[in-house]
């Protein structure tokens, strides 16, 4: 048998299967988030589907110009969960790298730690590129992966196969021979300590659970007529929205936020913030408030507070603002912020029925007075 390497660095142990850690690798696959994300996995998962992944499946990793390692805590030897290399190119020196980990081993960091140890491992022996796939709902691997050095390269479509015999997209992140460890500075950073307020108003990311919500807000007239085009979303695009809205903070792609009221807690409306030109530092914002909580000041305070996170912790340069222009409400919160109106672009937004509508667009500086 083939003596295979094993790799310890930044506080753990890749080392190869043994019979002893059936029981571990059932207590990982058998997870139902493990489930939901490594889809070809047996379901249910049993003692025997770990006792042939040990025996068959793994060394078919190494034989196939892949890997496949148990994460093992040094201390105790004990699998805390599984790396490996898979799909290999050698024309390109590329590698797919990939991940579980048990559910008593999550939020510890040693997830990033296995990819970190395994790829510049894979890069010393001759790799050049590791890929790691991850699916857009699936947060905290993106996590991983840019914790471990990986950057945001695109969106595959139909990549991955689903268990109902489907198919669904994934995010490609890349790792190249050279690049640093990590983590990889983000266009758009964690709001500090998560959450940004004034002690009236307060913004926090939006989640999955904010779906029935934002589904209310966002179907409502007054708030159709202002958006380009005008058309009311369905109830499946605004809980895809939410389900995404991690992913989408994490690629750079926009940061999606609600807005609450501090004393009672309840919701007010939503904010965004999205790049328009990353070369140029430029950003847009957007906002939209439930009208019971509308005319106290809050979209101004949601709006300013936004700005202080672009302007600092994000290190935008500018920001916009683009308006039809007959939404003086809009216009009004966002002269209170210190915005300026720049120009008309005259029929640059899609109406309905194949019209065109104007955009009112305004603008702010880091040296402009909120």
């Amino acid at each position: 048998m083939t003596r295979r390497p094993v790799v310890e660095a930044y506080g753990v142990r890749l080392r190869p299967f043994r019979a002893e850690d059936s029981a571990d690798v059932v207590d990982g696959c058998a997870d139902p988030l493990t489930q939901r994300f490594v889809s070809n996995l047996p379901t249910p998962y049993t003692e025997t589907d770990a006792r042939w992944w040990i025996d068959v499946g793994a060394p078919a990793a190494w034989t196939g110009g892949g890997a496949a390692y148990a994460v093992a805590d040094p201390a105790t030897d004990r699998l805390l969960g599984a790396v490996g290399l898979s799909n290999p190119v050698p024309a390109r020196g590329q590698l797919e790298i990939g991940y579980w980990m048990r559910p008593a081993a999550r939020g510890r960091g040693l997830a990033t730690a296995a990819t970190r140890a395994l790829s510049e491992h894979a890069f010393a022996t001759g790799a050049v590129r590791l890929e790691l796939l991850t699916e857009p709902e699936n947060g905290p691997s993106q996590r991983v992966a840019l914790a471990a050095g990986f950057r945001y390269e695109g969106l595959r479509r139909s990549a991955g196969a689903s268990r109902e015999a489907g198919r669904h997209d994934l995010l490609a992140w890349v790792r190249v021979a050279g690049d640093p460890p990590g983590p990889v500075a983000r266009l758009l950073p964690d709001l500090p300590g998560g959450v940004l307020t004034d002690q009236v108003v307060a913004l926090r990311p939006l989640a999955p659970d904010d779906a029935a919500l934002m589904y209310r807000l966002h179907s409502r007239p007054e708030v159709v007529a202002n958006q380009a085009p005008p058309v009311p979303p369905t109830r499946e695009a605004i809980e895809r929205r939410c389900r995404l809205a991690q992913s989408g903070w994490l690629t750079g792609e926009i940061a999606r936020l609600l807005i609450t009221d501090v004393a009672s807690g309840e919701p007010v409306g939503s904010c965004g913030l999205s790049y328009t030109d990353v070369a140029a530092g430029e950003a847009s914002v957007g906002y939209a408030l439930l009208p019971e909580w509308r005319g106290r000041g809050y979209a101004t305070r949601a709006v300013r507070l936004l700005a202080g996170w672009a302007f600092g912790p994000a290190g935008i340069a500018r920001l916009s603002a683009g308006t039809v222009p007959d939404n003086t409400a809009s216009h009004r919160v966002l002269e209170r912020v210190g915005f300026r109106r720049e120009s008309v672009q005259r029929g640059r937004l899609p109406g309905l029925a194949g019209t065109r509508l104007d955009d009112l667009t305004f603008a702010l500086l880091p040296a402009d007075p909120r």
